[in-house]
């Protein structure tokens, strides 16, 4: 819409009511408090700024989703440059906050007044990183950075009541508050013309799109080469507040344990990846931990290739049992919810620091301990990692502990909507099953059989995007047979395949069980929970086991169903959650689209019900 309708429609109250009612149909739920007030208040205080500026015919994109993200600027102004006459475009973010003052050391975080000990990241670094996201990833931009701005307007906010917040501006974003606010009428004259804007609005609405790099790909160029991803909002302020609690960790006399919480892409590894990077860099002494034998050895593997040595920093949970109090700089431990009450006998039953829970011995083990989790993934009897069993550690050592929760930021296709859907149709999230309202950046198919749902996926991964497989744990999983040939476990009908190979051995062809998710080759097995959990790909499918059913509106759970061991020895509680979490992993792989089957005939009918697209 051009500023002048904008305004208009601010000032009458019905811009906010549409955004609200589109926000409740894509994202299943009320926006919040903060969010309504945004779309009332500061919308309408742009829109007076623009007018004022001479710039009615501006475009505005409001609620801007930047590429393979669900990342939304406040607003994209459109246009053509008045001097170059060139299409232009300023990205805004805009902050109703009245006061604020940085985080001592730590130049790109602040505090908010009236918003708790919350750190935030500083407006200007956000737009800044908004602005170099969207070139990176839209090609109408492509070598035409001079043509992108970004602007942080704080509109009720004095100068001096922002004072340290001030002179942080860079080439390409700016911060304004209701003091500067005829600079900022004024900066915007110099990157918009009054003309009308809608051709380039419509050029940036419907340029090409960069595809994603996927994180494994990248983990040997994060770590030895430096890196080529960008953190974004949340993940920058977790990665600046481990380098701030590192930077002053042998002066202090408390420790800081950083907590990272975040569901499927929400950029947890990449965190992890971006410090190890860093703090190597910077001579600091670093490991990365987890309670998983695939990414781990996927990560040793593709590291390896560039630099065997580095490959060693990356180990287990259990390897730091034994290890010298603070014998680390930082230890990050992704996967955090894999931790277990226990590292096992051998471990805690002896030495004079016997007795620790795993968690305790994570955190002895450095002066900078981070945790990145997500509680919707543990889905094994013993594993116990969540929020408060850290922070309770952490408050029986004295420890100070921050956290930064990465849920508001997607990288799963774009998609926060779907993530939510997946949770709502498990009853991860109170409301029941939802059908699905289909969206551009993320595909949700019904396969009729799981012949189609192979396929389509094959022909997924010929055109050039990666794709796999995955089911419940309702098959047995045989080890290859004495000839090296894998053995068809999972059978439904006239169909059937092998799982992923049993085993850190490659046979037939197939990749060992800890590089299925990332060497070409696993599209030809089926993965499971273990094997699958920890990686993403571009597509998505997942067959639906017999453990798990619609029944009579609800779901029901058929243990005797279950294949795996360690679950069917779980009390019926258990045995329901951990099998909600795990469908809530498999489903949540995919970073462009997802195709369901199920082996219940019911339970089938039921998500063809909810998902209208279907496989060709």
């Amino acid at each position: 819409m051009s500023a002048s309708s904008m305004r208009e429609r601010a000032n009458h109250a019905s811009l906010a009511e549409a955004l609200t009612e589109e926000f409740r149909r894509h994202m299943f739920c009320e926006p919040s408090r903060g969010e309504r007030s945004a779309w009332q208040y500061s919308l309408q205080a742009l829109a007076e700024v623009l007018c004022d500026a001479g710039l009615e015919e501006v475009e505005v994109l409001l609620e801007y989703r930047l590429p393979l993200s669900s990342l939304r600027a406040d607003a994209v102004l459109a246009g053509s440059h008045p001097e170059t006459g060139q299409p232009s475009y300023v990205i805004v973010e805009l902050k109703q906050w009245s006061e604020a003052s940085l985080v001592p050391d730590a130049a790109d975080l602040c505090l908010v007044g009236g918003l708790g000990n919350r750190a935030h990241l500083h407006p200007v670094s956000q737009v800044r990183r908004y602005a170099e996201y969207l070139e990176d990833f839209t090609a109408v931009l492509e070598g035409s950075a001079s043509h992108l701005a970004g602007v942080a307007y704080l509109h009720n906010a004095l100068d001096q009541d922002v004072s340290e917040l001030l002179g942080a501006a860079a080439r390409e974003a700016h911060l304004f508050t209701n003091t500067s606010r005829g600079e900022l009428v004024r900066y915007l004259r110099t990157r918009l013309s009054p003309l009308n804007g809608a051709l380039e609005a419509d050029a940036l609405l419907n340029s090409a799109i960069s595809p994603a790099r996927q994180l494994m790909r990248a983990a040997a160029d994060e770590i030895v080469d430096g890196g080529k991803f960008l953190l974004m909002d949340e993940q920058q302020v977790a990665v600046s507040l481990v380098r701030r609690a590192v930077a002053r960790s042998r002066q202090s006399d408390r420790k800081e344990v950083i907590v990272v919480s975040g569901g499927p892409g929400s950029g947890k590894s990449l965190v992890a990846l971006h410090v190890m990077s860093h703090l190597g860099r910077n001579q600091r002494t670093v490991a990365h931990a987890t309670g998983s034998k695939s990414f781990t050895t996927t990560l040793q593997h593709v590291v390896a290739e560039k630099n065997k040595r580095v490959a060693k920093l990356f180990r287990y949970f259990l390897d730091f049992g034994r290890v010298e109090r603070n014998e680390l700089d930082a230890l990050i431990c992704d996967e955090a919810h894999r931790i277990r009450r226990r590292s096992g006998s051998h471990h805690h039953a002896r030495g004079p620091r016997g007795g620790r829970s795993q968690v305790e011995e994570l955190i002895d083990a450095a002066r900078v301990p981070v945790f990145l989790l997500d509680e919707h993934q543990i889905v094994r009897p013993g594993e116990m990692g969540s929020v408060k069993a850290i922070e309770d550690a952490a408050a029986s050592r004295g420890c100070v502990v921050r956290h930064v929760n990465l849920n508001e930021q997607f990288r799963c296709g774009g998609s926060r909507a779907y993530e939510r859907w997946v949770r709502r149709l498990l009853g991860l999230e109170p409301g029941g099953p939802v059908p699905w309202d289909p969206e551009p950046n993320f595909e949700l198919l019904v396969a009729d059989t799981p012949r189609e749902m192979e396929l389509f996926l094959q022909s997924r991964q010929a055109a050039g995007y990666t794709a796999r497989m995955t089911a419940g744990f309702c098959w047995p999983w045989s080890y290859p047979r004495s000839d090296g040939s894998l053995v068809d476990d999972v059978v439904i009908g006239d169909w059937r395949r092998p799982w992923n190979v049993k085993g850190e051995r490659a046979v037939a062809g197939a990749p060992s069980s800890s590089l299925w998710a990332t060497e070409s080759t696993g599209i030809n097995q089926i993965g499971c929970i273990y094997t699958a959990q920890g990686f993403e790909y571009a597509w998505n499918g997942t067959i639906f086991g017999r453990e798990f059913v619609w029944r009579e509106g609800g779901w029901r759970i058929v243990p005797a169903e279950c294949k795996d061991d360690s679950l069917r020895q779980a009390s019926p509680d258990d045995f329901n959650r951990l099998t909600r979490n795990i469908y809530k992993v498999l489903l949540t792989r995919g970073l462009t689209g997802t195709v369901l089957y199920s082996a219940d005939a019911e339970t089938q009918t039921m998500l063809s019900t909810l998902v209208s697209g279907r496989t060709p």
